[in-house]
């Protein structure tokens, strides 16, 4: 029988906090694979994807509003539309009501 260990998931900032220990501190590859107890391949499956999206985490902040403000903004715009029209609505039957008090005579 062979006994398999449940897969662990680093969060990216755990992944990050590895690779700068490489990078940065200069840790060599194999303590912190040691230490860790992880694969070299995964660590270097990592530090591959790091250097691919180097230039995305290099790029200049676009300005204005993000795509996700941008939904916000245009669903809050169509919810004060329906509320507006509701408003209406309400008026217009609470006059209708209240003339046909004034016909029916009641007080």
């Amino acid at each position: 029988m062979s006994s398999k260990r449940a897969r662990r998931h680093y969060p990216a900032e755990k992944k990050a906090e590895i690779l700068r220990r490489h990078m940065v501190d200069r840790v060599p590859i194999s303590e912190l694979c040691n230490e860790l107890s992880l694969q070299p391949s995964v660590f270097y499956h990592w530090q591959r994807q790091a250097h691919e999206n180097l230039a995305l985490a290099l790029e200049k902040p676009v300005e204005g509003p993000s795509p996700r403000e941008r939904a916000l903004e245009a669903e809050n715009a169509l919810l004060k539309a329906r509320l507006a029209k509701k408003d209406s609505v309400i008026a217009e039957i609470a006059q209708e009501y209240t003339q046909l008090k004034k016909e029916l005579g009641e007080p």
